[in-house]
């Protein structure tokens, strides 16, 4: 048995190994995230130009969608600043693109965008962000199926404030098979910011916003 002299100093010994472990990990880490997040962000911008890209036609905008972006804060887009991006064609706006947060997935939240045209009708919506379910409530994903599609085409008037709801609760879009609070939460999510949009057409559709954002 050894003496408890020792027996101390071997605890301090391993104490401070231990601690220069932890820092060296932790100066790792900090290495790699510096080195990683400039390449995560422009992988995210890329990302996110390819989404607004598919959700408004090249022949309604003569100009990048991602210029002039303003920060929207709205509590019926969700809690958070949310961003507008303006479709522009010959100095007019032809639709407006809304990201927006439903706040009541399965799992946490989920992050929308939405293309939106002038005359109130939806372009498409795209699911930018979610933790749902893999092989149950990801099938909001465009890429795990045509789901979100259903949205292309509709407004506040196709269908009427009733049928903004999933069938089981009495309205015209899809649930999935043992997910319902999923698409249940992207429905109410897409209806709200048309609302929003409805709302504030004037401001959100006006050149002159628009130029002034994209001079800032």
């Amino acid at each position: 048995m050894l003496p408890v002299s020792e027996s101390l100093s071997s605890l301090r010994r391993n104490g401070l190994l231990l601690a220069a472990v932890a820092m060296l990990a932790a100066s790792l880490l900090a290495a790699i995230d510096h080195w990683a997040r400039p390449r995560l962000e422009f992988n995210r911008a890329e990302a996110l130009r390819a989404e607004l890209g598919e959700l408004v036609p090249p022949t309604l905008h003569d100009q990048p969608l991602d210029q002039g972006v303003a920060v929207l804060r709205a509590e019926a887009l969700g809690q958070g600043e949310q961003k507008l991006y303006r479709a522009l064609l010959k100095g007019k706006v032809t639709a407006v693109l809304i990201t927006a947060v439903a706040a009541d997935g399965y799992n946490g939240a989920i992050r929308l965008l939405l293309a939106v045209s002038a005359d109130q009708e939806i372009l498409g919506v795209r699911v930018l962000e979610h933790r749902e379910t893999p092989g149950l409530g990801d099938a909001i994903e465009r890429r795990k199926s045509d789901w979100v599609d259903g949205f292309a085409g509709r407004s506040l008037v196709d269908p009427a404030s009733a049928g903004w709801a999933v069938r089981k609760d009495g309205g015209q879009f899809d649930q999935f098979t043992a997910a319902t609070i999923t698409p249940r939460a992207v429905v109410g999510a897409v209806k709200r910011a048309l609302e929003y949009v409805e709302q504030h057409h004037q401001q959100l559709f006006a050149v002159e916003s628009a130029d002034h954002e994209q001079s800032r």
